[in-house]
């Protein structure tokens, strides 16, 4: 990566967004959904020289572009699947966000431990192909550990007929902070983002979209905007949208979700700096213990869900399963006592003609892109480490139907997100307590704000909140403490005992109400367990 300054940070004054937003103008691209997918094509399309819109219903990364699993990766599953180009693709991906986004996005070894003696050769054999297909990027060398290597790598590991231990690479991340990287960065590059406004219309002309009506959630504020090209990257909500380009016919679904649940314990259940991943469970799913800010992330199941909720519940046998696993791997189990926070994110799987009964552990991860004969062109399915894959395949589908200048070519893959535009190196793991770090080379301008030296808690201080504020979109409470900060995630009573200090700061900074009430409630949400 070139060394060079960082650039000043791009306000995110609304005042100023919602200016711009009611300028007339017609843009290259418009994009609804502020989750992963549309804002790594936000980027994208500004970094080729393109004007971009963006509109997102509510925070970005609200829905499942927060809810991962924490991993940058290749998908070893998908290996046993058979699916060697997704795998290849998500491997070279993978190296690249790494590179790109050092501070929030880093190498992390996981270490399979196996009870039987048939499991090292065998999952071993496929890690060393994993590994073959990542080429020059590959993150680390798979290596077998022996029974006590694997115990002192593993200290909490149940110890009775382990035979030993698998360890390979794969990479972890902050998906939350790293999609606001996108958003600022795009924002660098000229696009204009603009989170809580939902596009309630779309408009054609002679039967192709030409443009849409969106309302600001915050003043009822009516806006029209016309684009040569709209795209819909709502994930699991795609087929809303689609609904509303054919209005007079009903639209055939194009996703299945699938709800995976986490739940995050105390670090004295994982310690040390690596994962634990159990490839075939009890009913044959993965299972991962991933260190992750300082607690452990437990998770995650694969169960399909029919509806849309933007808040799910996860179902009592999900919990069930997730503290049931933990006992048969580790030592000492996490109970249901232990959980910090528990959540649910849904997937948009892309249905197949025929779903299997409803089994999505079979449906693929990849992406589709569909043009309707309107020229509404949707994008669903995908993952977090193929972002920018998918986000370059829409383009192209927009080149092919003529949406958008054929000569314009992707220049991301060596394009470093806001945080990392110095070239600095990083002096963190992901695992560690969360701080300055996630910030990057902003981290001394985050300091030199009002209240750098009030803690707050969990890490987080009143400048990171006027930070917030200012400069990566945030409104309200939970845009703070669950995605500008991860601590609802990582530890929701304690979240919910901050919302009143960070609901005071925030409204000085943008003079509404911060919903401190709609917050605690939130919270409580992430600390109930089902059953």
């Amino acid at each position: 990566m070139q060394t060079q300054h960082a650039q000043a940070p791009v306000t995110s004054s609304r005042t100023e967004i919602l200016e711009k937003l009611a300028q007339p103008k017609k843009y290259d691209l418009a994009i609804i959904g502020g989750g992963a997918t549309g804002l790594g094509v936000a980027l994208d399309a500004a970094a080729r020289g393109l004007s971009v819109v963006l509109l997102e219903s509510d925070d970005f990364a609200k829905g499942t572009s927060s809810r991962s699993t924490k991993l940058v990766h290749g998908g070893v599953r998908y290996l046993a699947q058979g699916n060697v180009p997704l795998v290849y693709e998500a491997v070279h991906e993978r190296a690249t966000i790494l590179h790109n986004a050092p501070h929030i996005a880093q190498p992390l070894a996981f270490v399979m431990p196996c009870y039987k003696f048939w499991e090292m050769p065998f999952f071993g054999i496929g890690l060393v192909l994993y590994d073959a297909l990542a080429g020059k990027r590959s993150l680390g060398r798979t290596r077998f550990l022996s029974k006590a290597r694997t115990l002192e790598t593993l200290s909490n590991v149940h110890p009775k007929n382990l035979k030993g231990g698998v360890q390979y690479w794969d990479g972890q991340f902050d998906d939350a902070r790293l999609a606001l990287g996108l958003a600022r960065t795009a924002a660098q590059h000229g696009a204009l983002l603009v989170n809580y406004c939902k596009v309630t219309q779309l408009n054609h002309v002679q039967g192709r979209v030409c443009g849409l009506i969106a309302e600001d959630k915050e003043t009822a504020q009516v806006f029209k905007i016309e684009a040569g090209c709209i795209i819909n990257a709502t994930g699991v909500w795609v087929d809303g949208i689609r609904q509303q380009d054919t209005p007079d016919k009903k639209v055939s679904e194009m996703v299945a979700p699938s709800q995976g649940v986490h739940v995050v314990v105390d670090r004295a259940f994982l310690p040390g700096d690596q994962a634990m991943i159990v490839p075939k469970t009890s009913d044959g799913r993965v299972l991962f213990a991933v260190p992750w800010l300082g607690k452990v992330i437990i998770g995650t199941t694969d169960t399909p869900r029919h509806d849309l909720s933007r808040e799910p519940e996860p179902f009592k046998e999900e919990l069930d399963f997730i503290l049931n696993e933990s006992k048969n791997h580790l030592a000492h189990a996490p109970t249901r006592a232990d959980i910090k926070s528990i959540w649910v994110g849904l997937r948009p799987l892309v249905k197949p003609p025929e779903n299997d009964g409803g089994n999505t552990k079979k449906i693929s991860r990849g992406h589709t892109v569909l043009v309707s004969p309107s020229n509404l062109v949707t994008v669903t399915g995908g993952k977090w480490t193929t972002y920018r894959a998918m986000a370059i395949d829409v383009l192209k589908h927009c080149q092919d139907h003529q949406l958008l200048p054929a000569e314009s070519r992707s220049r991301t893959e060596d394009l470093p997100l806001v945080g990392a535009q110095s070239g600095s190196p990083v002096g963190h793991k992901m695992s560690d307590t969360p701080g300055l770090a996630a910030y990057g080379d902003e981290s001394t301008f985050v300091q030199s704000l009002p209240g750098a030296d009030r803690a707050l808690g969990g890490g987080l201080t009143e400048a990171m909140v006027r930070f917030a504020a200012r400069y990566e979109y945030a409104r309200y409470v939970e845009d703070v403490l669950a995605r500008r900060s991860r601590l609802l995630f990582l530890d929701a009573h304690l979240a919910q005992t901050m919302a009143e200090e960070v609901g005071a700061i925030l409204e000085q900074e943008t003079g509404i109400n911060p919903q401190v009430e709609a917050f605690k409630t939130l919270a409580q949400h992430y600390q109930h367990l089902p059953g």
